[in-house]
């Protein structure tokens, strides 16, 4: 089941929360609305459910224009971010609850929902309340809940939101294992970057009401479309400086950027992530700039360094792997040289790499 959302706009007032917004969402595929709040995601995903109407545009799944239909008549699972089980009822009857509504046989809701209860792990806890479950425990159940009545599309509005780091990174890693085992078309909203990029086969990412970039987690990560997205992504240093002759220039460090071969020279921001900068005692490049290590951080597979540009009021972030960090013997205090392995480029009027 695909979902296909046209031209869509849906306006609060004088604010447009989503603002003519296209997306496709492949049959069986698990994808992700990144944004941060306010950007539009969760206006999005209601309207995909239909607990809004949209003002403008319509939403398809397959190729069936539910636009005008009810969320009941949707067939959809929704999971929220806090739950919202029943709380006086047991952990098997909050399942069994849309199959009950729904009058199916006793013998095909209790098969559904051992069924369930299996593959959300928590086979022994069917007569529990949902007070005595832990957080991770009561998100597997809302999720089994939305699964019951074998919905098209599953929808998840910031499913991981409310529980700690520990309990979330697992809760990703058995959502990605229970989606390959199901293939049930889904979308996730979350401000999470690392949940959506460890997760998700397609990452959308919004502001403003508007899709910036929608693409795998690999072309989004890698190929940023705008300084929104790799800005938003984060953990990135930014340079300015002039871009002429297919070179853009920045203080020290030259970065070739030969989608601008003109001899005009124009202003341009140069955003590196960390782990794209490299370090050395010498000069080995052919540009670099000079600066000195403020602070060393150790941090699991990488080395994070914090450095000050010589002459600059310009802090850098790096990410070294641990051999080179060791093979370099460097300490705080120590002048360096930092130049770039990638970068990306952006100038005025749409010039960008």
């Amino acid at each position: 089941m695909s979902i296909t959302v046209r031209n869509v706009t849906k306006r609060f007032g004088n604010s447009a929360a989503v603002d003519d917004v296209s997306l496709e969402v492949p049959t069986g595929s698990l994808t992700a609305l990144l944004g941060p709040s306010g950007s539009g995601k969760t206006t999005l995903l209601r309207i995909i459910a239909g607990l809004e109407v949209p003002d403008a545009g319509s939403v398809q799944f397959l190729d069936e224009d539910v636009t005008d239909r009810a969320a009941k008549d949707r067939n959809v699972g929704f999971v929220f971010q806090h739950y919202a089980l029943f709380r006086h009822m047991t952990v098997f009857e909050n399942i069994a609850f849309g199959l009950r509504v729904r009058k199916r046989p006793k013998a095909e809701v209790e098969t559904r929902v051992n069924e369930l209860l299996k593959l959300v792990r928590l086979e022994d806890m069917g007569r529990r309340l949902p007070s005595q479950l832990s957080g991770g425990q009561r998100q597997r159940v809302a999720l089994a809940r939305a699964l019951a009545v074998r919905p098209k599309v599953l929808l998840l509005d910031e499913p991981f939101g409310a529980l700690d780091a520990k309990v979330r990174a697992e809760l990703r890693t058995w959502l990605r294992k229970m989606h390959d085992e199901l293939h049930v078309t889904s979308v996730f909203v979350t401000h999470d970057q690392e949940e959506a990029f460890e997760v998700a086969d397609q990452v959308v990412v919004m502001d403003h009401g508007v899709v910036q970039q929608a693409g795998s987690a690999q072309d989004v990560f890698e190929q940023p479309a705008n300084r929104f997205v790799i800005d938003f992504l984060g953990h990135v240093n930014v340079f300015h400086g002039r871009v002429q002759d297919g070179v853009a220039h920045l203080h020290g460090m030259e970065v070739a950027y030969p989608e601008y071969p003109h001899s005009e020279s124009r202003a341009a921001t140069v955003y590196v992530r960390p782990h794209e900068l490299e370090v050395g005692r010498k000069q080995e490049s052919g540009s670099a700039v000079r600066a000195r290590i403020q602070h060393v951080h150790p941090a699991r597979s990488v080395v994070r360094l914090m450095l000050a540009a010589t002459n600059l009021n310009l802090p850098i972030h790096v990410d070294m792997a641990p051999d080179r960090f060791a093979a370099l013997q460097l300490a705080p205090g120590d002048e360096v040289f930092v130049w770039a392995k990638q970068a990306r480029v952006f100038i005025p009027d749409d010039y960008e790499i």
